[in-house]
């Protein structure tokens, strides 16, 4: 079985706002990176998007890519799946394949996020000592403390750490 569902925040500020949008990473189409730690990625439509905008239809071309959408067509490409409903069904099944040894990445979208609180595992999160003042939120939802632990904390000379936290 598949270890866990991974949130990878790759900057955050205080505020808990992502600093760079990770949909903007997104576009650049990372294709031939070596695959170490997940082999799915599961994103939002406004994660998914600027990626579309610039004509790239898969931007992690290296992983298995889930969009969860219900406005986007199904057939953008043959390497996507779209999954027009129920995310928390879609982890489920992604989390119980058998012989699947990597983890899933959740990519961008605090709505997503929010909605998949219930099977998120661990949390990975840069953060940096600027408050930007907006942006998207990195859990928008219901109100649900959830706890985590601290399995790792790096602070580095620039004032910038690096937390990775996993579900009590």
């Amino acid at each position: 079985m598949r270890q866990s569902l991974r949130v990878v925040y790759a900057g955050r500020s205080w505020r808990g706002a992502r600093r760079d949008t990770l949909a903007r990473l997104a576009a650049v189409g990372v294709t031939d990176a070596p695959n170490r730690r997940f082999d799915t990625v599961v994103m939002g439509h406004g994660t998914y998007r600027p990626a579309l905008d610039t004509g790239i239809t898969r931007p992690y071309a290296h992983l298995r890519q889930y969009v969860v959408s219900s406005t986007l067509k199904p057939d953008t490409d043959p390497a996507v799946t779209v999954v027009p409903v129920d995310p928390l069904a879609l982890v489920r099944e992604l989390k119980g394949e058998a012989g699947a040894g990597l983890d899933i990445w959740l990519c961008g979208g605090g709505k997503l996020a929010g909605t998949l609180l219930p099977q998120i595992d661990e949390l990975m999160i840069k953060t940096y000592p600027v408050i930007a003042g907006s942006g998207v939120a990195a859990v928008d939802g219901s109100f649900d403390p959830t706890v985590f632990d601290v399995a790792e904390r790096i602070a580095f000379a620039n004032g910038a750490t690096f937390t990775h936290l996993t579900r009590r």
